[in-house]
């Protein structure tokens, strides 16, 4: 199980890289929409790269798992909260919501629930 965790652990973190990186300009379009500060916008998107490269150490140190998996997880609750604020469509919410799953299986993973 804990090789399929790790693989989650890495499909998180190359998806915030991608998102929050390289179509950074996508964030900023969807921040507008919730009507939240740039500063927010700052706030999460370091919060969200500082939690992946937590989680991606945690495949070398499995104690950094835990706290990491589960604030992403919280993250993508509020992602999910924000898409039905602005009425999204509900192919918006699937990004957040997959994520927010893997996010759940790490984090039953690491206490040993499966």
């Amino acid at each position: 199980m804990n090789t399929y965790s790790h693989v989650a652990q890495v499909i998180i973190a190359l998806s915030i890289v991608i998102i929050w990186i390289f179509r950074f300009y996508n964030v900023e379009k969807e921040f507008k929409s919730y009507q939240l500060s740039d500063l927010t916008r700052n706030l999460v998107g370091a919060s969200k790269i500082s939690l992946s490269t937590l989680l991606v150490a945690g495949i070398w140190y499995p104690d950094l798992v835990l706290y990491p998996a589960l604030i992403m997880g919280l993250l993508m609750v509020a992602a999910q909260y924000f898409h039905f604020k602005a009425k999204h469509p509900l192919l918006y919410h699937v990004p957040s919501f997959l994520l927010l799953m893997l996010c759940l299986f790490i984090a039953a993973v690491s206490v040993k629930m499966i």
